[in-house]
């Protein structure tokens, strides 16, 4: 039986509104948004994890979510099918944006695309995992697990980074 997962977290705000960053000791593996109870969500996600107050990147996580270029070890914990679409997801440019039906064809399994969605949702790294970059087929928007606003800026943000590496 492994040992159990030790994680420490923070609670801050940061552009996009209340913000919790948590870490293994692997590195950064939760990157949360939104008004609700963000350590009640972490509970849910990781839910055999003790957990500790006092995440040492909560500044670094900030200063990505927020726009900026950082670096910091990641551990993605999740099924086999949803690490194969956060890595997926982490191939699309900023910039541009891809349907759920596509990431489902990108990974092999095209009919798929309810089950991508599902790993969209689940997916405990918002920004660094870009799952904002996924719309519905008809270039809408779609959901978003952090709110359609959230999704909104976001977009913009990479339409935005996208252009500047375009000019470069």
């Amino acid at each position: 039986m492994p040992p159990p997962l030790h994680l420490h977290y923070t609670v801050g705000t940061c552009s996009l509104g209340p913000l919790l960053a948590a870490r293994s000791e692997k590195g950064v593996c939760a990157i949360l948004l939104g008004e609700e109870d963000l350590v009640a969500d972490l509970r849910r996600r990781f839910p055999k994890a003790r957990l500790a107050e006092g995440c040492p990147w909560f500044e670094k996580v900030r200063a990505l979510v927020d726009g900026e270029a950082c670096d910091f070890p990641m551990e993605m914990h999740g099924t086999d099918f949803q690490r194969t679409v956060w890595r997926e997801l982490m191939r699309i440019p900023a910039g541009s944006t891809v349907s759920y039906g596509e990431l489902a064809r990108r990974i092999g399994r095209p009919t798929a695309f309810r089950a991508v969605a599902r790993a969209c949702g689940a997916n405990p790294l918002s920004v660094v995992v870009p799952c904002h970059r996924v719309v519905a087929s008809d270039g809408g928007l779609g959901g978003y697990r952090w709110g359609i606003e959230r999704k909104r800026a976001l977009i913009s943000r990479d339409a935005l980074r996208g252009a500047c590496r375009r000019c470069q």
